[in-house]
Formats: structure tokens, sequence, C-alpha cells
């Protein structure tokens, strides 16, 4: 039996391992998870009931708050980590996990699939044991991060493999008081404190919102901050704005729209045939 650490820093990371998670621990293997409590990813958790440890904060979308609050994560997961003799560790995207991961000599995977955000790669690909990837990047967007056999690439999209055997459930309209038999558009706000973004508002937001509201929509926007949540309520009171996490995945089936300035729910619609 191998004791495995995973590390989640963002809401879509619980999805997507969420199946690995439990195909190990069916295995036999003893899990632990941590988890950075931004956008709704501890949420997430409670929904799904499995034991883990909040570590950190995000460090907004400034570059020095971003530093600080990654030294201070990468500190506070060391120390979780140390002693806890781990076999093996496994994140996506996570910048804590690797140097952890290097320091403690604990072998470990990162996964990513979007290939520009470049210092991130060049940390984590540098610092991790094995790299994994879908094999849709190009390979030569690859090599500066890292190389075969570290490098793996597996055929198609995550979302793919996670959502093989999904089932929509319907109550989440309901939860949300949205009319099946009207026309349903799902909108994910983009991760505005994301450093690749470098911080920056979609301005093209508000003109889309309005676009599909004048059209009759039902429009769900499935904002990642407060501060998101409370612009887009003083924007149209009739946009149906979530205060908690939802199951996106049902909505990104059963919508006629998705429009995300996201990868995970495009990806997730494009699989599901939205």
């Amino acid at each position: 039996m191998a004791r495995i650490w995973v590390d989640l820093t963002n809401s879509a990371h619980v999805v997507v391992l969420r199946p690995l998670v439990e195909l190990l621990e069916t295995g036999g293997h003893e899990v632990t998870l941590t988890a950075r409590p931004l956008s709704h990813t501890t949420q997430l958790l409670d929904d799904w009931g499995h034991p883990y440890t909040a570590i950190g904060q995000h460090g907004g979308a400034s570059r020095l708050g971003k530093a600080l609050a990654a030294t201070s994560r990468v500190a506070q997961a060391f120390a979780f980590a140390r002693g806890k003799h781990f076999d093996y560790g496994l994140a996506h995207g996570s910048t804590d996990l690797p140097p952890v991961g290097r320091v403690l000599g604990i072998p470990n995977t990162t996964m990513f699939d979007y290939e520009w955000a470049r210092l991130q790669h060049e940390l984590n690909c540098r610092l991790a044991t094995r790299v994994l990837v879908p094999d849709a990047i190009p390979a030569e967007r690859l090599a500066p991060y890292a190389r075969p056999p570290k490098l793996v690439r597996y055929p198609g999209l995550k979302e793919e493999y996670y959502l093989s055997d999904f089932e929509p459930d319907e109550s989440v309209l309901h939860e949300l008081g949205v009319e099946r038999e009207r026309v349903v558009a799902v909108v994910r706000t983009a991760p505005s404190y994301a450093l690749y973004l470098g911080g920056s508002e979609n301005e093209l937001l508000p003109r889309v919102l309005r676009r599909l509201l004048d059209e009759g929509a039902q429009t769900v926007v499935l904002a990642r901050t407060d501060e998101q949540r409370r612009a887009l309520r003083e924007l149209d009171p009739g946009l149906v704005v979530p205060e908690r996490a939802v199951d996106g995945r049902s909505l990104a089936a059963l919508a006629d729209l998705v429009v995300s300035a996201g990868g995970t729910m495009i990806r997730e619609a494009a699989v599901l045939g939205t």
C-alpha cells in the first residue's frame, strides 16, 4: 500500500482528480488531500465529503502578492508533508507540491493542459518527477518544459476521462430557478487573479451578458470571486449568479450555449456535446 499526497489548488482540480483518488483508494492506497481555499475548491471538497487539509490562500492578481502567498504556502506545505513519509505526490498545476516533493525526496507527477503559463511550468516541470499532458499540445511547445521519458503525453482531453460515464442531474436547474423549456446559457468568468492574465478583467463579458439577456436567454454566470459576483449582480439583476459551488458539469451538459473564459468548462462542454 502506498501513501499518496494529492494537492488541489483550484476548483477544477477537485473534479479532475477525484476519479483518480477514488481509484487509488479502491486499490487499497492511502490518499491524503491538501487544498488551497481558492474559488470553490474547498466547497467542492466539502460536497464530496473527502477529508482534506486547507493550506494557504491565493495572493490576488499582483505579482508581489502571488510571490508572498506562494512562499508562505510552500513553507506550510513543507511543514505539513514533513514526517508523513509519502511515497508519491500528484497535482494538476500546483506550484507547491513539486518543490516540497523535491526537497523531501517525494517522487511526484505534475499535470497541465494550458501550455502558455510559462513561469509556472518552468518551475513545476523542472522539479517534478513526471510531467503529464494531453497529446493535443504540439511537442515543440512542450520542449522548453520537459522531454520524454519525463514527459508523458496521453491521448485526448482529461475531460474525456472523467466524464466518460457522466449523467447530468437536472435538479441543478431547479436549484437555480431555471426553466428547462427555455433557452439556457451558462457563462464562466475569467480567472482575473491568474498571473498569466496579468490580473485583467475581460471587457467583453458585460457585452456578451447583455446580448444574451436581450435575446431572452436565461443566463447563469459562474463567478470565481465575491468581487465578480457583486459586479455581476450590479450589472443586471436578471442574471442568475450562484452564491456557492454548483454542479457545473450538469449545467454545461443541459445548457443550450456555454461561453467560458476558462478552459475547463469549454472542454467539458465540447466533450458533452453542448
